[in-house]
């Protein structure tokens, strides 16, 4: 049954055309003000401390492209939960409550369905960045550093999935849901240190976005894809901190270990906010 419901899911996400399209513009418009703004500018800061421009070119390219999968795990999985709003908008959960299926087996339906399709479309972009990474001159994953992302990519998925879930079970109407897109769409460059890297905001938005989960993502991307261009132990700290391949609270950066960590605890915590506010839904 659950399958079923996926199947269909999947089906009325992929075959709106319009939607799938937006899913993927805050990429599309990351990928835009890189070409045409942001790619000169950072190269050109990056080069200040590398003294190699082909270097600085291949660092800042795995930057970018780092952020872009990043913001796909999120923005795709918000596309493929608006199949769960519509089913509410249209009414078609009074269908649903006369059939033979389950209230959880509709809600983690639409669940599986957001996150086969943020892996999918992440995966994709994975591709896409790689392809553009090996035309541009640069340096493709490993095979280890492939695994690594994928995994980055999967914690991503999960947590974005959650968050997204949650603010998903508070909307009732299209109307609410495309305005909710928009403002994650708008917003979301800016929450992964992609629009403007963290170390030029003051210091109370750089706690904002160190608290947001999907930047934590970032981080950990940015890390892997870059250090197949140069080790980055040898860019300078200050760099670092600057563009957002490290974390730095008290004095110390934040391992590996408690990005994950924070990946896994915020999507179980989002999860079981947005399950306490579906039951409450049920209820009344």
């Amino acid at each position: 049954m659950i399958l079923s419901l996926v199947k269909r899911n999947l089906k009325l996400y992929f075959r709106d055309k319009v939607s799938v399209f937006f899913s993927l513009l805050g990429v599309f418009i990351i990928i835009g003000l890189y070409v045409i703004f942001l790619g000169n500018m950072m190269t050109g800061y990056m080069d200040s401390f590398i003294g190699d421009l082909s270097t600085s070119q291949s660092l800042m390219r795995s930057w970018i492209m780092a952020g872009v999968i990043s913001v796909t795990t999120i923005t795709t999985c918000n596309g493929a939960f608006g199949i769960m709003v519509e089913d509410t908008a249209l009414n078609r959960m009074r269908d649903f409550k006369v059939s033979p299926i389950k209230r959880w087996q509709l809600v983690l339906s639409y669940v599986i369905s957001a996150m086969v399709v943020g892996i999918l479309m992440s995966l994709l972009t994975l591709v896409l960045s790689e392809g553009y990474i090996y035309i541009s001159g640069g340096t493709i994953l490993s095979f280890s550093a492939l695994l690594k992302v994928l995994f980055f990519i999967l914690l991503s998925v999960f947590s974005s999935s959650a968050l997204i879930f949650f603010i998903m079970s508070f909307l009732k109407s299209q109307n609410a849901f495309g305005t909710a897109s928009s403002i994650i769409g708008t917003l979301i460059g800016f929450l992964t240190g992609i629009y403007i890297p963290i170390g030029n905001l003051p210091s109370g938005v750089q706690t904002i976005i160190k608290v947001f989960p999907l930047s934590h993502s970032g981080v950990l991307l940015r890390q892997v894809m870059m250090n197949e261009v140069v080790d980055i132990t040898y860019i300078p700290n200050n760099l670092r901190i600057f563009l957002g391949i490290n974390y730095e609270i008290g004095g110390e950066f934040l391992s590996n270990i408690v990005h994950i960590a924070y990946l896994l605890i915020s999507g179980v915590v989002f999860y079981l906010l947005a399950i306490i506010v579906v039951s409450r839904k049920r209820s009344k």
